[in-house]
């Protein structure tokens, strides 16, 4: 692009979108195509040019002259994840501000040299299609962007959880109250014989801790070890259970 004097009228533009284009347009530009922070120096041009002859300049023009010049500080650094991102919402708007200035024009020709005249508005079946093209590779980023975010939506498996719900809880009590009943009615058992009966790991886990908790109570004494160790009720703690 060169840095050619581009004479325009300062007084044509509705904002800085409005100059923007005209400037892409000047240039024989494609909006998709142009590095939008190249526009600098002409855009800023104008803002002098407006201040030279006695112009008020609307905040809108100064504020997209801030975006231009900070796309172009961030364009920049090594990374240009950021320039990129900020260039793409600024075509984005560009597209959008050309296709409706488009339909405006369109608009005003079918109404000249007509009365006009209004009635109640009809019931119109919108134009659903999406008119228009994109890239094959942007769109398969954006379906994967889509579906990742439907997945985070989604409430989190059951499955890792599935073998724990399932299992059986047996309590601790329970098993203590097993025990003193076992001794009180059997008398001596060997260590071993308490966990006979148990179906599962739960079960032989809460049997465990049951003996260590009545030990600690003094209400049992274990003597030996191992499996062929003796479990006796103390004297003097014996009862209903």
């Amino acid at each position: 692009m060169t840095n050619s004097e581009i004479t325009y009228k300062l007084d044509v533009f509705e904002g800085p979108l409005d100059l923007l284009l005209h400037l892409i347009a000047k240039n024989k530009l494609d909006i998709t195509e142009i590095k939008l922070y190249d526009l600098i120096e002409q855009y800023l041009d104008y803002i002098e040019k407006a201040k030279q002859q006695d112009m008020d300049i609307n905040s809108e023009f100064l504020e997209m002259a801030a975006r231009l010049v900070y796309l172009k500080t961030v364009s920049l650094l090594p990374k240009h994840e950021e320039a990129d991102r900020l260039s793409e919402e600024l075509t984005g708007e560009l597209l959008e501000y050309h296709l409706c200035r488009q339909m405006a024009q369109k608009l005003s020709t079918m109404t000249e040299g007509f009365d006009c005249f209004v009635r109640e508005p009809m019931v119109i079946d919108p134009d659903r299609r999406y008119l228009l093209h994109h890239d094959p590779a942007e769109l398969y980023e954006a379906y994967f962007a889509a579906v990742g975010r439907g997945k985070r939506r989604l409430p989190p498996s059951t499955a890792p959880f599935e073998k724990i719900v399932a299992r059986k809880i047996v309590s601790v009590p329970s098993k203590i109250i097993f025990v003193l009943r076992t001794v009180l009615k059997k008398g001596a058992q060997r260590f071993g014989n308490l966990f006979t009966a148990a179906k599962s790991r739960s079960e032989i886990v809460a049997t465990f801790l049951a003996v260590l908790e009545l030990v600690k109570a003094n209400r049992i004494t274990v003597d030996g070890q191992g499996r062929e160790s003796t479990v006796t009720l103390n004297k003097g703690r014996k009862g209903k259970e």
